[in-house]
């Protein structure tokens, strides 16, 4: 669509006015320099910061342990720890799928591959009843009984009438004899 030559005419700025919105800011509407960025800077760019002024270094909360904070707390998971892969975060869905991939591997009667993942879902949701019980169960599996004995009483604890407490019983029963 072509516009009449009265309206174009009327669309371009006035002379000396900037071109681009009227704007209260006096550094917008100044007419444009040939300023380079070795002499003055930017054209748009904010003035210098006075001494007196804050910036992100000055106001940075230091958030590293006091001194003798390990000796004081020796178990106390610090980031330290965390960032060298001691503990993981708490992700239950991760557990849960470890102890999927887990009921996989014990189902093809590769034992110390479930062991594994049953313990990888422990690292993430630790005291987990379910991965508790199947570690256990693939210990007595693995002819690990002392640590499979310490599961079974471990899963007892975390659920005493939970669905496989009858089954965990008699394995204990059945440990102890041996």
């Amino acid at each position: 669509m072509l516009c009449p030559p009265s309206l174009v005419a009327q669309q371009q700025p006035f002379p000396g006015q900037a071109d681009g919105p009227l704007t209260e800011n006096p550094r917008y509407n100044k007419p444009q320099t040939n300023q380079t960025k070795d002499q003055n800077g930017p054209a748009n760019s904010a003035p210098p910061r006075s001494g007196d002024e804050s910036s992100s270094e000055q106001t940075r909360l230091d958030l590293s342990p006091p001194k003798g904070d390990m000796l004081a707390h020796p178990d106390g998971g610090h980031v330290a720890d965390q960032v060298l892969g001691v503990q993981h975060e708490w992700n239950p869905l991760r557990a849960m799928k470890d102890v999927e991939v887990g009921d996989y591997y014990y189902g093809r009667g590769s034992y110390k591959a479930a062991l594994s993942r049953y313990r990888e879902a422990l690292e993430f949701k630790p005291r987990d009843a379910v991965a508790t019980f199947k570690l256990a169960r693939t210990l007595e599996k693995t002819s690990e009984l002392d640590e499979a004995r310490l599961r079974y009483e471990e899963y007892l604890t975390i659920l005493k009438d939970g669905p496989n407490a009858a089954e965990a019983r008699k394995a204990l029963e059945r440990l102890k004899k041996q």
